[in-house]
């Protein structure tokens, strides 16, 4: 499916939790080209599940470009309002840096339920009109995640096909 060139307003990223460091440590650069690339394309909405890993990384880089770009909006769609508990003291006070930053905050529920995470998953993607995600595994939440944009006819921007292959 060819969409380079297709014009897109609202982006979803989902990502898996825990990314290899020699990932990590190029994810970032990839994230910013491939947000540019869909800013030139008309992006004005990026969606973000506020998730450890991934998403953290990718909406800190949103944050970045939205000093650039004034028209970019970040909306999070959160799970439950307890998201963070039993999260490291340093990964709260940045996910309270990013839910401070955000132009709008969606809640699935107050606490935690068994399908609040996965219908955050389905509204990320819901109006959405490209996945920009790094999946490397077909199980799991980010895999379902893709798999729905897919069913959805989003486009879906992998990557984890940019970066090199890990080794198990």
């Amino acid at each position: 499916m060819q969409h380079d060139q297709t014009a897109v307003s609202v982006v979803c990223l989902t990502g898996h939790r825990d990314i290899p460091i020699n990932h990590m440590e190029q994810l970032p650069s990839i994230i910013e080209r491939r947000l540019r690339e869909l800013i030139a394309r008309g992006a004005v909405e990026i969606r973000a599940g506020g998730a450890l890993g991934f998403d953290m990384v990718a909406t800190l880089k949103v944050l970045e470009l939205k000093q650039e770009f004034p028209q970019l909006t970040l909306t999070l769609f959160l799970p439950c309002r307890d998201q963070t508990k039993g999260w490291r003291e340093s990964w709260c006070r940045v996910y309270d840096y990013i839910l401070q930053r955000a132009d709008r905050v969606h809640y699935e529920t107050d606490a935690y339920t068994r399908g609040c995470m996965l219908a955050r998953d389905r509204r990320l993607v819901e109006g959405s009109d490209v996945c920009l995600c790094y999946c490397t595994r077909r199980t799991g939440g980010t895999f379902y995640t893709c798999s729905y944009a897919k069913q959805q006819g989003l486009e879906l921007i992998n990557l984890a096909a940019d970066l090199p292959r890990t080794q198990k």
